[in-house]
């Protein structure tokens, strides 16, 4: 028998290997998903009620503000934390400059301030009646008019402040991946006559796609369904329109059919994202693996560095933290307050 003929028979696979994988791994993934996906089928079903005359009226007043509002936030978010999170993971992996080491961990803080108390701070610092505002006023005169001023209850103030807060979930993800690359990987691209920029971009990004694409995503469904920023900046999302539909107008039925609509919205995304890698696989092809070297930077490329990694938890962590314990100390728990002077005037 010729060796072709020996490659074109088809290898048999024992019932034995094949009953452990889809008795084992199988069941127990399949009984895992079951509490994910009982509300998810519940969810989609809505997509099927025959409710014409509500979602007709959504459709004439509010869904093209909410699918607009919420596609733009989304974009936003996404462009925001892309590239903080990438940037600062590929800094602190590849490059070595003051305090490097210790940003490793810091620019994970944002992970422990929750979008909407991070929205109240920062809206309290630069509304008009804020310090910041009241600051620059007394300091030139300027009236009301004379100056401009971002307004920060915005769909950008939102977005950015979206942006400072997610940004962790892509820049772990990131920094995982790239430590997971050897150098010879990229030596070699630079023995083809890359610039350790072109590099970065054809060799480096393409291999961490997955986990970055993985840590967007967790990011985009944290803004997706976000209620408390979206409602305190005023912006009209779906998460917004599901809360109002249900409560206020008192339409469970139409709220689902929005949930379902958000939910079709984001496997058309995921599916789309995974369409465009095609037969493309992003993996090590080789055994060899060596540690990446760190880059020592110096002079205005080191401060620079710096600054990059040091102003995301800055703006995304230290200042709001630093505000709402300012507020606490000065004015304190105002609902405590009162009630202890209600139970004084009682007794």
């Amino acid at each position: 028998m010729t060796q072709a003929t020996i490659q074109d028979q088809p290898i048999p696979l024992s019932r034995g290997a094949t009953t452990t994988r889809l008795g084992g791994w199988g069941i127990a993934t399949m009984l895992l998903s079951v509490p994910v996906l009982v509300p998810l089928a519940t969810v989609a079903a809505g997509l099927f009620h025959q409710d014409r005359e509500i979602w007709q009226h959504l459709v004439d007043t509010v869904l093209g503000i909410y699918v607009v509002n919420t596609v733009l936030l989304a974009l936003c978010v996404g462009v925001g934390t892309l590239l903080l999170g990438v940037g600062t993971a590929w800094l602190v992996t590849m490059c070595r400059f003051p305090l490097s080491r210790q940003l490793n961990w810091m620019l994970l803080l944002p992970l422990a301030m929750p979008n909407y108390l991070s929205g109240y701070a920062y809206t309290d610092l630069l509304q008009f009646t804020g310090p910041v505002q009241s600051a620059l006023r007394a300091v030139t005169g300027w009236q009301h008019g004379d100056y401009w001023a971002p307004e920060i209850r915005s769909l950008g103030g939102a977005a950015v402040v979206m942006s400072l807060v997610l940004y962790p979930y892509v820049y772990l993800l990131a920094r995982a991946a790239f430590l997971a690359q050897s150098v010879c990987v990229l030596e070699a691209a630079r023995t083809l006559g890359r610039s350790p920029w072109r590099s970065f971009v054809e060799v480096a990004l393409p291999l961490a796609r997955p986990a970055i694409v993985g840590g967007l995503a967790l990011a985009l469904m944290e803004t997706l369904a976000d209620f408390g920023t979206v409602s305190y900046f005023g912006v009209d999302t779906f998460s917004t329109g599901i809360y109002r539909t249900w409560f206020a107008l008192g339409e469970p039925v139409a709220a689902t059919q929005l949930a379902a609509l958000l939910m079709l919205c984001v496997f058309t995304v995921l599916v789309f994202e995974r369409a465009s890698r095609g037969p493309a696989r992003f993996d090590h092809t080789t055994q060899r693996w060596q540690a990446l070297p760190g880059y020592r930077l110096r002079g205005l490329a080191a401060i620079g560095a710096f600054a990059a990694c040091v102003l995301p938890p800055l703006l995304g962590f230290a200042v709001p933290a630093a505000h709402l314990a300012k507020l606490s100390l000065e004015q304190g728990d105002q609902l405590r307050l009162s009630s202890s002077s209600n139970w004084r005037a009682t007794a």
